[in-house]
Order: C-alpha cells, then sequence, then structure tokens
C-alpha cells in the first residue's frame, strides 16, 4: 500500500529540521497491521533457511511502517541484519544493525561524550533520564517526545529499546569482527566494550561470547595494523621507486633510523645502498 510522505520541514530558531508528520490513527493502526502481517511472513521465511526471501519481506514491511515508529522501524534492521549474518554478508550485515541502532538512538539518544557531559554541567544543565543512553542533556526535544509518544501508543517501553539496542548491537559486533581489517575490527572492539555497560543485560551465552571477542580482538587488532602498515609502507615504497627511478635513484638509497630517546626518524643517504663496486 502506498504512503503519503511522513517528513514536513518545520522551522525551529530559524533553522530547518524536519519532523515526522503523524497519521490518524486509524490510518496508523491500519499501516502498522500492514506491515506486521509482512513481518511475521518474513519471520517463517527466515525459520526456513529462506534468507534472501526473508530480507525482501523485511523490505516489504518497511515499505509500509510509517516512518516515526522507531522502533518497528528498528526491529526489521536487526532482522535484516541477522539475515545478512546468516548469509555471511558482513558489510551489508553492519550496514542494517547501524541503521536499527540509528533508529533506536532517535529514541533514546545517547549520553553526551564526556567533554560535551562536563562543559553542559558547568553551564548548569541538569540531566534527565532517557534510557540506554544514559541520559538526554537538558530537556527532551519535540521530536523526540513525538516518537516516544509513538513508541507508547504502539504498546513499547524504553526497556524493550534497551532489549533491542543490545540484539542489534551484538549483530554488528559480530558483522564488524568478521568484516576484519583495522578499523572494523576498531568498531568491533568497542561495540563488545559497550555491550559490558549499563543498561546493557547479556544472556549466559552472550555473555561468554563478548568476552572471548574481548580477549582476542587486542590481539587481531594489533595484527591487521601491522599487516595493513606494511602494505601501506610497500605501496608508498612503490610509489616513491617510480618517482625516483628517472634520478638512477631508488628508496633503498634512503635509509631511516629511529632515535630510541626521542622516537623520531633520521634520515641518511647512501649513493651505493648494495655495498657493490
Amino acid at each position: 500500500m502506498a504512503q503519503t510522505p511522513n517528513e514536513v520541514a518545520v522551522k525551529i530558531d530559524d533553522s530547518e529540521k524536519y519532523a515526522p508528520e503523524i497519521f490518524p490513527p486509524d490510518e496508523e493502526q491500519k499501516l502498522l497491521e500492514e506491515s506486521s502481517t509482512e513481518k511475521a511472513s518474513a519471520n517463517k521465511t527466515f525459520t526456513s533457511g529462506e534468507y534472501n526471501g526473508a530480507i525482501q519481506g523485511y523490505e516489504k514491511a518497511l515499505a509500509v511502517c510509517p516512518t516515526y515508529l522507531e522502533y518497528d522501524i528498528a526491529v526489521l534492521r536487526s532482522n535484516i541484519a541477522a539475515c545478512h549474518l546468516k548469509l555471511a554478508e558482513w558489510k551489508q550485515a553492519v550496514e542494517s544493525a547501524t541503521q536499527a541502532l540509528d533508529a533506536l538512538d532517535r529514541l533514546d539518544p545517547p549520553a553526551p561524550k564526556e567533554a560535551e557531559k562536563n562543559s553542559a554541567e558547568n553551564n548548569g544543565a541538569r540531566s534527565s533520564s532517557g534510557g540506554g543512553g544514559g541520559g538526554v542533556v537538558g530537556e527532551i526535544d519535540d521530536t523526540t517526545e513525538l516518537l516516544l509518544d509513538a513508541l507508547t501508543r504502539t504498546g513499547h517501553t524504553i526497556n524493550d529499546v534497551h532489549k533491542l539496542r543490545t540484539k542489534a548491537l551484538l549483530r554488528r559486533a559480530k558483522a564488524r569482527h568478521e568484516t576484519g581489517g583495522w578499523a572494523s575490527l576498531q568498531g568491533s572492539l568497542e561495540d563488545y566494550q559497550a555491550l559490558c555497560q549499563p543498561p546493557h543485560q547479556l544472556s549466559h551465552l552472550d555473555q561468554k561470547a563478548v568476552q572471548a571477542a574481548l580477549r582476542k580482538l587486542p590481539r587481531e587488532l594489533e595484527d591487521a595494523k601491522t599487516a595493513e602498515m606494511a602494505d601501506m609502507m610497500g605501496k608508498l615504497k612503490q610509489l616513491g621507486n617510480g618517482i625516483l627511478k628517472p634520478f638512477g635513484l631508488s628508496t633503498e638509497n634512503f635509509q631511516f633510523t629511529q632515535d630510541e630517546k626521542s622516537g623520531g626518524y633520521s634520515m641518511n643517504f647512501n649513493q651505493n645502498p648494495g655495498g657493490g663496486k
């Protein structure tokens, strides 16, 4: 069923900000029921092991779900991430899990960074409890309040948001770990570390998986860093040799020595790096 646009521009403090347009109750209910029917069908498809078909089903559910029902959107995005995990499509799983987490963050904004938090406290701002993110500095803005009203109206709570955030974060952490590479492994480590903090509540099996990943990741990160640095230096050396070749030189003519005290490097030129005559 086709949907009318769910976003309208409103003026706040002379700057444009987009706020969702709320459907009338009967239309909202109709769209949500249609989305739930598609989701239920996709769940059966997932259970049967037809993961590509399940993705298509969840996307159909997304197409009719009102965009301001962030919790329902996040459930579908997280389910799509689960499908991609089953298909070993790690990057797509990361993307879908991140979209789920973004939707949840709009309902339950994350805590500010420490510096921002300290600055707000110095300015006399008060923190109101927001939930999984540890609270929101200042008052909840109109859009967040609107989204929270929709959450309650559809029978969900902030506790449901916390549980779903844990599930989506577990999926993204695993997908990032499987993706490999320095940046992805660093992201995976951060996700697993976040899962050890409240309000995340892990099952015994999930706790074991998280702790096992936290034991392995530091070494894997160091190995990935070393490998990527070696690859980068190899490419730079190849580029340098291409530039120096017309002058009868190569990167072998330049030797770098690290100063043990300062950690800096000095460069020496060697006219005959091979030592031959």
